[in-house]
């Protein structure tokens, strides 16, 4: 990952992410945003299973998601794609699946 000298990388601080939970080696990725009205509730995984994002966050927390960080905003926690040069791989570029 090639850091600029001034603290971003992509527009963004590096250090936005709270935590960067190390992956297991059979961690699931994230395929897919579940959105209700708009708002990001859950997400699907990469073995199919669809979780909340308080569940996603524990998972991500004990290494069961890869390529993800835990941030905050507004006092609450979420998840965001590590960051790097691509936005192809940006969470927000997944598909979504309306509940």
């Amino acid at each position: 990952m090639d850091e600029n000298h001034d603290g971003m990388m992509g527009g963004l601080p590096v250090n936005i992410n709270k935590e960067v939970p190390t992956a297991s080696s059979d961690a699931k990725s994230i395929t897919a945003l579940i959105k209700h009205s708009g708002d990001v509730i859950g997400y699907q995984l990469s073995d199919g299973a669809k979780v909340s994002k308080e569940e996603a966050i524990n998972i991500a927390r004990s290494g069961g998601i890869s390529g993800v960080a835990i941030s905050t905003r507004n006092g609450e926690e979420y998840l965001r794609s590590l960051p790097d040069q691509s936005e192809g791989n940006n969470l927000s570029s997944l598909p979504s699946i309306k509940e």
